[in-house]
C-alpha cells in the first residue's frame, strides 16, 4: 500500500501556494494575500489526482484488510483536497468574486463525482465490510470510526448494483451544480437590490446608528446617500423603525422575493428538480421518501418524530401569534389608521408594542451593546466555563481587512486553536450567519490545532465610530460562537470525528445552549457598556431587556416553525412530482396549517438556503428545535447546581459535548451529559409558550 501521508503537491508549480504540505505563515494559516484565483483549478487537479492515488492503493492492498491499512489509511488520505477545499470554499461564502464563483461552477461536480467513485468503489467497500473489530480488539473511538464508515458508504449506495450506482453518481453530480447555482442566484439578487433613501422623508423614524449603516452601505457601493440592502443587520432594523409604510412594504418585497424574481437568478426550477432528484435517490436506497432517507441517521430517526415535535410547538405558538395580532392591530386603530395590520408592518408596531408595554426601546439597549464588548462577553463566558485564554493576533494572514485573529490557549499555555471573526456585511459575503473551519482538530496525523470562523453579517459602523448590535445581533453571536467552540474544544484521534460532525439535530445544541450566558444579568452587568461612555447597562434597562424575554415568541416560533413544516413537507410528499409549483406548493402547506397572514416563513422556499444551497438541512431544518428542546433542558443543569459557571457541570459539559465530537450516539453523549433525556417542557417555559 502507498504512503498516505501527506507530502503536499510537488507537481504544482513552486509560486502556487498549495503545492506546498504545511505553510510557513503564523500558526499554520493559509497564506491568503499570495492565494490567486488561477491558484485554485491546478491545485484541485493536482489534489484530486493525489487522493484517488491514495484510495486506489487501499482498495488494491493485497494484505488482509485491517483497521490500519483500511479505515485509519483512509482517514490519513485526501489531506491535500482538504486543504485546497477548505480555503476555497471559506471563500467562496465569505469573500467571493466572479472569478471564483466560475471555479465553484466547474470544481463541484467534480467533487461530487470523486467523492461518489470513493463511495461507490466496490473493493473498497468490500476491504471495509472485511475489517473485524472482535478479532483486532479495537477501542471504542476505531469502533465508532469504523462503525461510521459503513453507515457512510451504505447511504451513499455501496450495496446497489452497477447501474444504479451510476444513477446515484449522476445525481450527486448534477445536484452540486444545481446546489452551487442556488447559492449563487441567491447572492446575486441580494446584492443587486439597493433602496435608495433619498433626503429627510425617506429618511424618517431611523435612528443615528441604522442612518449611519445605511450611509456606509451606500459609500461601499459607490453610491451617494443611504441605502438600504437585503442584508438582515440592514433591512430587518429598517422594517422597525422605518416610519415610511410604503417603503417598508417595498422594501419587504425584495426581501421575501429572493430567488422568484424571474429571469437567469430565479430558483423555482433549480428547487423542482432538486426535490425529484433527491427522491429518486432516497427511493434507489429503498427509502419512501427523501425525508426517510435524512432522518434516518439522526436523533430524531423518523421524520413522524420530527413532525410530532413541529406540532407540538406550532400549536400554541400559534395561538400565541394570534394574540400578538390583535394587540398589533389595537395599537394601529389607537394611531388613527384603518389599514389591516401586514407582514411588512408586524416589526414596526411590535417594537412600538414594545416600548409600551415593557418601556424598552432597542435604539437603547444597542447603545449598550458594541461589537467588542459582547466578542468579550463571549470569550468570558468561554474563560469561566473552559479555562480558555484568547490573544488577539495582528501580524497574520487574513483574508479581508475586517478579519479579525485570536490564539486561543488552555491555562496551562498549550495552544487550542486559532479563532477568526468576519463581523460585517458586504457584497462579496453570502447572506446569514455561520461556523466552519480551515483546519479541523485530530491526532492521527501528530497534533493537529484547528482554525475555526465565524462569519457574521452585522452593519459595519462609520470609521471611528462602534458597530453596535441589537439583542438578537448579540445572540447570533453567542450562538456562532457555541459553534465555534464545538470546532475549538474537540479532543479526538481521527478527523471523521472531529468537531461538529455529528448528527444535524445535535449540532444545533452547542450553539443554543450558548445564547443562554448571554441573557444571564452577571454576564450583562460585567459586558454591556455603553460604547461612548463605557457606563454599565443601568439596572432599570437591564430588568427590562430580561423581562421581554418572551415577548414576540409566537411571532419568532410561527416563522421558524411554518419555514421548517414547508422543509419536511416538500421532502415528504413532493418527491418527483411532475409539474411541482413552489409557490403554489408552500401555499397549500401553509394554509394546511392554518398560517397567520401577517407573519411570513423564516425562509421562503425559493431563498431558503439551508436546505437547496446543499443537502445539510434538507428534512432537517427542524434540528434546530429539536436541539433547543436539549439546550433548554442542559442549561437547567447549570441552574440546578446553583451557579451558571459550576466547574463539575461544565466539565461533564466539554467531556461530553463540546469536546467529544462524533465519539458517542448523540443520545448517548447527553445522556452521559445530562443523567436523562429532556422534556419539552423547558423549551416551552423558555419561549413563553408554557400554558
Amino acid at each position: 500500500m502507498p504512503d498516505v501521508t501527506d507530502a503536499g503537491l510537488p507537481s504544482l508549480p513552486q509560486d502556487n501556494p498549495f503545492r506546498d504540505a504545511q505553510w510557513s505563515t503564523p500558526h499554520g494559516l493559509p497564506p491568503f494575500e499570495r492565494i490567486e484565483p488561477g491558484h485554485y483549478m491546478p491545485a484541485f487537479e493536482a489534489a484530486l489526482a493525489a487522493h484517488s492515488a491514495e484510495i486506489a492503493g487501499i482498495a488494491s492492498d493485497t494484505a488482509p484488510a485491517t483497521f490500519a491499512n483500511t479505515v485509519a489509511a483512509m482517514e490519513r488520505a485526501g489531506q491535500a483536497l482538504e486543504r485546497v477545499a477548505g480555503v476555497f470554499y471559506n471563500l467562496t461564502g465569505s469573500n467571493t468574486n466572479p472569478e471564483l464563483q466560475a471555479i465553484e461552477r466547474t470544481i463541484g461536480p467534480k467533487l461530487a463525482r470523486h467523492g461518489s467513485a470513493i463511495y461507490l468503489n466496490p473493493q473498497l467497500w468490500a476491504r471495509i465490510s472485511a475489517v473485524d473489530a472482535e478479532a483486532e480488539g479495537l477501542g471504542p473511538e476505531e469502533r465508532r470510526v469504523l462503525d461510521r464508515y459503513r453507515i457512510r458508504f451504505r447511504r451513499a449506495g455501496a450495496d446497489l448494483g452497477p447501474a444504479d450506482k451510476a444513477r446515484i453518481a449522476e445525481i450527486a453530480a448534477r445536484m452540486s451544480e444545481l446546489g452551487t447555482q442556488f447559492s449563487q442566484n441567491l447572492l446575486a439578487d441580494e446584492s443587486s437590490f439597493t433602496l435608495p433613501l433619498a433626503g429627510e422623508d425617506d429618511l424618517a423614524g431611523l435612528p443615528p446608528f441604522l442612518r449611519a449603516a445605511a450611509e456606509s452601505a451606500a459609500r461601499e457601493r459607490g453610491l451617494e446617500g443611504h441605502v438600504i440592502t437585503l442584508s438582515r443587520s440592514l433591512i430587518e432594523p429598517f422594517l422597525v423603525f422605518s416610519t415610511r409604510r410604503d417603503l417598508r412594504e417595498k422594501a419587504y418585497a425584495a426581501w421575501t422575493k429572493r430567488g422568484e424574481n424571474g429571469g437567469t437568478t430565479d430558483n423555482r426550477a433549480i428547487i423542482v428538480e432538486m426535490i425529484g432528484l433527491r427522491a429518486e435517490h432516497a427511493r434507489l436506497l429503498g427509502f419512501d421518501s427523501f425525508a426517510h432517507f435524512k432522518l434516518d441517521d439522526t436523533m430524531a430517526a423518523s421524520p413522524d418524530a420530527a413532525m410530532e415535535l413541529l406540532r407540538d410547538v406550532w400549536t400554541p405558538a400559534r395561538a400565541r401569534a394570534g394574540e400578538e395580532r390583535e394587540r398589533l392591530q389595537a395599537l394601529v386603530q389607537q394611531e388613527g389608521h384603518n389599514f389591516a395590520l401586514q407582514a411588512h408592518d408586524w416589526r414596526h408596531y411590535t417594537e412600538k408594542l414594545r416600548r409600551a408595554e415593557h418601556d424598552l426601546d432597542e435604539s437603547e439597549v444597542k447603545a449598550y451593546l458594541p461589537l467588542d464588548r459582547m466578542i468579550q462577553a463571549a470569550f468570558d463566558t468561554a474563560s469561566r466555563l473552559f479555562g480558555l485564554t484568547f490573544e488577539e493576533l495582528s501580524d497574520v494572514p487574513r483574508y479581508h481587512p475586517d478579519v479579525r485573529v485570536w490564539r486561543v490557549g488552555n491555562p496551562d499555555g498549550s495552544e487550542v486553536g486559532l479563532f477568526l471573526g468576519d463581523y460585517f456585511a458586504r457584497s462579496s459575503k453570502r447572506s446569514g450567519a455561520w461556523m466552519s473551519a480551515f483546519r479541523s482538530q485530530e491526532r492521527l496525523n501528530g497534533t493537529v490545532t484547528p482554525i475555526i470562523v465565524n462569519v457574521m453579517n452585522f452593519a459595519k459602523a462609520p470609521p471611528g465610530e462602534s458597530a453596535l448590535l441589537s439583542f438578537d445581533d448579540a445572540r447570533t453571536l453567542f450562538h456562532e460562537f457555541g459553534h465555534a467552540l464545538h470546532g475549538l474544544l474537540s479532543d479526538v484521534t481521527y478527523p471523521l470525528l472531529s468537531g461538529t460532525s455529528v448528527s444535524r439535530d445535535f449540532v444545533e445544541l452547542p450553539s443554543q445552549l450558548y445564547e443562554h450566558w448571554l441573557e444571564q444579568p452577571e454576564v450583562l452587568q460585567a459586558h454591556a457598556r455603553h460604547h461612548r461612555t463605557g457606563e454599565p447597562m443601568p439596572d432599570a434597562l437591564l430588568r427590562k431587556l430580561l423581562a421581554a424575554r418572551t415577548f414576540n415568541q409566537g411571532f419568532a416560533t410561527v416563522e421558524y416553525t411554518a419555514s421548517a413544516i414547508v422543509d419536511m413537507t416538500l421532502h415528504l410528499s413532493a418527491g418527483g412530482e411532475s409539474g411541482l409549483d413552489v409557490p403554489v406548493f408552500e401555499a397549500d402547506a401553509l394554509q394546511r396549517i392554518g398560517m397567520p397572514a401577517e407573519i411570513s416563513m423564516r425562509h421562503r422556499t425559493p431563498h431558503f438556503a439551508h436546505i437547496f444551497s446543499g443537502d445539510g438541512y434538507a428534512a432537517g431544518y427542524y434540528s434546530y428545535l429539536w436541539s433547543e428542546v436539549l439546550d433548554a433542558d442542559a442549561f437547567d443543569a447549570f441552574r440546578e447546581a446553583g451557579d451558571i459557571f459550576d466547574p463539575e457541570t461544565a466539565k461533564r459539559l466539554r467531556t461530553y459535548v463540546y469536546g467529544a465530537g462524533n465519539l458517542r450516539d448523540p443520545r448517548d453523549a447527553y445522556t452521559a451529559f445530562r443523567g436523562r433525556m429532556p422534556s419539552i417542557a423547558p423549551l416551552l417555559k423558555k419561549r413563553g409558550l408554557a400554558a
